[in-house]
């Protein structure tokens, strides 16, 4: 049996010819490699896990199959594992391949490659037991003697297979249109790239050099690529995993340091090593506790959001439906109530006789009655319509001084009723004319009077008429019931009312002012309430620019509040 110069190896691979650094960047590369691409492969089976896992485990092959060529002392032994060495290595690189076509989204692996593949693979198998492999072993170092037809035909190979993967790499980054899909392949790109590149430079400067021990820092590679894979599974998800950033940290750290025994002399220094070791594994265990209960705290939120997010997507389409409805119901209730109003006008008016003084008393109620039925109801079709961005408005030049006459006029005997006074404060000089939808702005100042009216025990309202350069302003004011602070921000929001409003008039659907404040938007208006608190009156404010180029004469369909949200 031919042996070299050096004793026998302890357990294959330690032996006074192992460089300390072999134990450095063999083993924690090969711990780190296997842990990570078991965890992957059983965390989910799929043609891309499965192919990490094998060429994790082929590199471990390997690495394990180098450090016991440095260390043994037979012939025999050296030229069998170099010979698997060399049937690994275009394995590793055919594997990257799979691996890259598999990440970026393939699903199966084209007949063309599997062919190139499969041809390329056979001449290392043909070559490996002849000499054009390797031709014998040199006892005094225990180095294989390579040949140059294998030396130079693996390395073309890789290369080629290198250059693949990149033009893989930039076409799927290319046509992606997905950006975090794009930073995962290039994240995943860069990685392997690096680690191809460490390993085949490792054996490139081994061969023709015949430093090899500098050719053993190309397996720092596989850790690199290890780092890359485990930022892409705790960033983006890769391979649909939740790896726990702090498991992998703590794994890595706990190999990283364990793996300084194996070339530690000093007793001293493997003492102080093991201390480290067992209180960073401590506090790692505590580490990785903390974070799981906090992924799990997360997950559950997101289950939450998640449900949140269906229940939302229920409530707009209930949403959309209870306007369907409520469109389809006003318009069945609008025409009896309207025939009902013009009947009890015909009787009021005597069309169909005398009528004594208390049924006259009732019809007067019943008229009353409904007319706040019809208002609600046209509330609600004006609402059903905003909702659904079906408002059509008709614009046309407008002088606003004679609309706030004639509801001032019509408003005048509910204000009698209530010994309450009703006035009309008009600047010295007239508005120009503006382009408004006239019937959508009386039917808001309308509204806003009536609830002054309404809401305004004792004193009386005034309803204003002011200009800046370029906007028309409109002011309903009261001495009523004022606001409270913390109402003034539900006030234009639909079926809402505070609660002296409720205590003050029972009838009333909250539907008012949320049709008005989308009637003013339209017109690219401003409104809102002022007031000095309870009890204090309050103050209605319409804004309408005077000069409005987005505004065009004619009927057309404008953005509401509802379409603009």
């Amino acid at each position: 049996m031919l042996t070299c110069p050096w004793e026998d190896p302890s357990y294959l691979i330690f032996s006074s010819n192992v460089p300390d650094i072999l134990y450095y960047s063999h083993i924690p590369a090969v711990l780190v490699a296997l842990l990570l691409g078991v965890f992957i492969f059983l965390n989910k089976k799929t043609s891309a896990t499965k192919t990490l896992l094998s060429l994790v485990i082929l590199f471990s092959l390997y690495a394990v199959f180098d450090l016991v060529v440095w260390a043994s002392n037979r012939g025999d032994v050296v030229l069998f594992l170099w010979s698997l060495q060399i049937l690994i290595e275009p394995f590793i690189f055919f594997c990257s391949l799979y691996l890259m076509y598999f990440f970026v989204g393939y699903k199966n692996i084209s007949f063309k490659t599997n062919i190139i593949s499969i041809l390329s693979i056979v001449p290392f198998v043909m070559l490996i037991p002849t000499k054009y492999s390797l031709s014998g072993i040199n006892l005094m170092i225990c180095d294989a003697n390579e040949g140059l037809v294998i030396i130079y035909y693996s390395y073309i190979v890789e290369t080629l297979l290198t250059l693949w993967i990149i033009a893989l790499c930039v076409k799927a980054y290319k046509t992606s249109q997905d950006v975090i899909d794009r930073k995962r392949i290039k994240f995943f790109g860069i990685g392997m790239v690096l680690f191809l590149f460490a390993f085949s430079w490792g054996n490139i400067v081994g061969s023709f050099t015949e430093d090899w021990t500098m050719a053993q820092y190309g397996l720092f590679g596989m850790p690199v690529f290890i780092g890359f894979l485990g930022y892409l599974i705790v960033k983006f998800k890769a391979f649909d995993i939740k790896l726990i950033g702090a498991q992998a940290l703590v794994v890595a750290q706990f190999v990283l340091i364990g793996s300084m025994l194996f070339f530690s002399k000093n007793l001293t220094n493997q003492i102080l090593t093991v201390i480290t070791l067992v209180i960073t594994s401590g506090a790692g265990w505590f580490l990785i506790k903390s974070v799981k209960k906090e992924i799990e705290r997360k997950e559950q939120l997101q289950k939450i959001s998640d449900a949140l997010v269906i229940a939302n997507q229920r409530l707009k389409e209930l949403d959309l439906t209870k306007s369907e409805f409520i469109s389809i119901a006003s318009h069945q209730l609008r025409t009896p109530l309207t025939a009902i109003k013009g009947y009890i006008s015909l009787l009021l008016e005597g069309s169909y006789g005398t009528i004594s003084a208390p049924v006259l008393d009732v019809l007067n109620k019943l008229y009353s009655v409904n007319s706040r039925l019809v208002h609600l109801v046209e509330d609600l079709l004006n609402v059903s319509r905003i909702e659904a961005g079906r408002i059509q408005h008709s614009f046309a030049p407008t002088q606003l001084e004679p609309i706030i006459a004639e509801l001032v006029d019509m408003f005048k005997p509910s204000a009698k009723e209530k010994n309450l006074t009703l006035t009309m404060k008009l600047q010295k000089t007239p508005l120009p004319l503006i382009t408004i939808d006239p019937n959508k702005i009386k039917e808001v100042v309308s509204n806003l009077i009536d609830n002054a009216v309404k809401y305004t025990k004792e004193g009386g309202v005034t309803v204003s008429l002011e200009s800046t350069t370029d906007m028309a302003r409109i002011i309903v004011s009261d001495t009523g019931i004022g606001i409270h602070e913390e109402d003034k921000k539900n006030l234009f929001q639909k079926f809402l009312r505070s609660k002296e409003t409720t205590r003050m008039v029972v009838s009333g659907a909250g539907l008012g002012l949320y049709v008005g404040k989308s009637f003013i938007e339209a017109h690219n208006g401003k409104i809102w309430a002022e007031s000095d608190g309870p009890d204090k009156g309050s103050r209605f404010i319409i804004e309408l620019p005077i000069i409005n180029p987005k505004i065009h004469i004619g009927t057309s369909d404008q953005p509401t509040t509802a379409e603009r949200v």
